[in-house]
């Protein structure tokens, strides 16, 4: 008998499994995953187990548990269960596969599931867009060349990183390419920009084990030649995210919010432009990158 859990709710199903007389328990939790997301580490592993045969019941507190998009939940609960000979139980719902009779709101409850979700992924969303709009940064890292200030409100320049940024602009301006610049880098033992936050305690790899941390690439140049932020502007809302799927999807550029002069600049705007033109009119492949061009 497997059941599907958070680990609040395990004692919970445990004793209605016992009262019930299910036995060989095995708990399949997915901590800190939205319901609305069926790639789920623990669920996946249920359905491992479901397919080699070695589940006879799923037991989940309700519906909602087991998850949130109604046309998922219903192929697994409609078609792949019954196909399996598992047996299906939402405590709360009263939903029980072996009571046929007992499931005919079934689908409305996953309907109403699906709703629940989106209707709070709207209302998370109108407060995110309520800060961005109001010129804050909407994430809690800053980009190379900047830290924060101690109350973690505003961005700071960071005078090495900033020289480092500054060089890269001139570099191109100078005719060199990503390619080049980025194997210059690597040859003088400067720390990849995520290697360098995460000396400061910054970033989103800042508990991450680098492989290579001189290992800059083209990729890496491109990206900070690209940044906005720094002429001292805020860009919000370059991504978006779907209720469903959780992954953050790239937005048009005409849909950005940009705020200016909310941060001191690194970059100058005629350096900035000047860049843009020069990467704009560069050939990429198959030499673009490696042969430093002259200026026309």
């Amino acid at each position: 008998m497997a059941r599907f859990a958070s680990s609040l709710q395990k004692k919970y199903l445990e004793d209605y499994a016992v009262q019930h007389g299910f036995d060989n328990i095995q708990h399949f939790s997915d901590d800190g995953y939205s319901g609305t997301n069926f790639n789920r580490p623990a669920f996946n592993s249920l359905l491992t187990e479901i397919e080699a045969g070695r589940v006879g019941t799923v037991i989940v507190k309700d519906m909602s548990r087991f998850g949130r998009n109604y046309l998922q939940v219903g192929f697994y609960t409609e078609m792949m269960f019954p196909k399996k000979n598992v047996r299906f139980i939402a405590v709360n719902n009263g939903v029980d596969s072996a009571n046929p009779a007992d499931n005919d709101f079934t689908p409305f409850l996953n309907i109403m599931n699906e709703y629940y979700a989106r209707d709070t992924s709207r209302k998370i969303r109108s407060t995110f867009q309520s800060k961005g709009k109001s010129g804050k940064h909407l994430t809690g890292t800053v980009i190379y060349g900047y830290l924060w200030n101690e109350a973690r409100d505003q961005w700071l320049v960071d005078p090495e990183a900033a020289e480092m940024v500054k060089r890269i602009f001139a570099m191109t301006i100078d005719g060199y390419g990503p390619y080049q610049i980025a194997s210059k880098l690597k040859s003088e033992k400067v720390l990849i920009p995520s290697a360098y936050l995460a000396q400061h305690g910054e970033g989103v790899n800042k508990n991450k084990t680098f492989k290579d941390v001189y290992g800059w690439g083209s990729s890496t140049i491109c990206n900070i030649l690209e940044k906005r932020e720094y002429l001292g502007h805020t860009i919000n809302f370059k991504t978006r995210k779907h209720f469903k799927d959780k992954k953050s999807h790239y937005v048009p550029e005409d849909e950005w919010t940009i705020f200016e002069n909310t941060h001191e600049a690194i970059i100058d705007q005629q350096t900035f432009d000047l860049v843009q033109k020069i990467r704009g009119n560069v050939r990429r492949y198959p030499d673009g990158w490696g042969e430093a061009a002259p200026l026309t």
